[in-house]
């Protein structure tokens, strides 16, 4: 004898009803290591909705990975500690990139029958220093002017060294960067030519902040 439809719907939502708590208990466990791992905490009023957000941020991440295992994507995709922030919170907090019109200039281009390939893998060639965080600072600019230069440097002495943020942050405002406030990649060149060079990262770290007042006037290596 065959179950009735009625009776097998019935089990069905039974078996989801009882994996609920397991999967939610599961979820809960991830939270609270993800803020012990980040050092998050949160007023009363605040955890709940960013646990919300957090929660759908994993959702997104799990369903890109399960499309990447169907070949859907090239790559994938893990929490990290900006879980807890919408995709506007983080544009606003960490996106501190100062559009500015470019000037004409020459078009690049390349040799009579250049062979050049598709792509080009430049962490592998040794011109990418290991990744970095910029914190709670909107200084994007600043990395991604260091990451320039560091490239550049690697290729005329084949030494890779990890330039400074900070000393951008703290020294390039004449050149009409705001710190954590944002800044422009072309205005940090323009610092680093006014000023003869930059510092290593070894020996003026980053902080995340503005260290004392604008244009601090401190020696650079060249």
């Amino acid at each position: 004898m065959h179950p009735s439809p009625s009776l097998f719907l019935a089990a069905l939502c039974l078996g989801i009803a009882s994996a609920a708590p397991q999967l939610n208990q599961s979820l809960d466990e991830l939270w609270s290591q993800w803020k012990a791992t980040h050092r998050k905490l949160y007023g009363m009023n605040e955890e709940g909705w960013r646990r919300a957000v957090w929660g759908e941020n994993m959702k997104m991440i799990e369903q890109h990975n399960r499309e990447y295992k169907q070949k859907e994507h090239s790559f994938t995709m893990a929490m990290n500690g900006f879980g807890d922030m919408t995709n506007e919170e983080f544009r606003q907090v960490m996106n501190g990139l100062q559009i500015q019109k470019h000037k004409k200039g020459k078009v690049f281009q390349p040799p009579l029958f250049a062979e050049i390939p598709s792509s080009v893998n430049w962490r592998k060639k040794g011109y990418v220093t290991p990744t970095k965080n910029q914190g709670q600072c909107a200084s994007g600019w600043a990395f991604s002017a260091t990451g320039a230069i560091e490239g550049q440097m690697f290729g005329k002495t084949h030494k890779l060294v990890s330039l400074s943020e900070q000393n951008l942050l703290d020294c390039a405002w004449s050149e009409g960067n705001g710190g954590c406030s944002g800044g422009n990649m072309d205005n940090a060149f323009q610092y680093v030519k006014d000023n003869g060079g930059l510092d290593s990262e070894e020996s003026y770290p980053y902080h995340a902040q503005v260290n004392g007042a604008p244009y601090l006037a401190i020696n650079t290596l060249q």
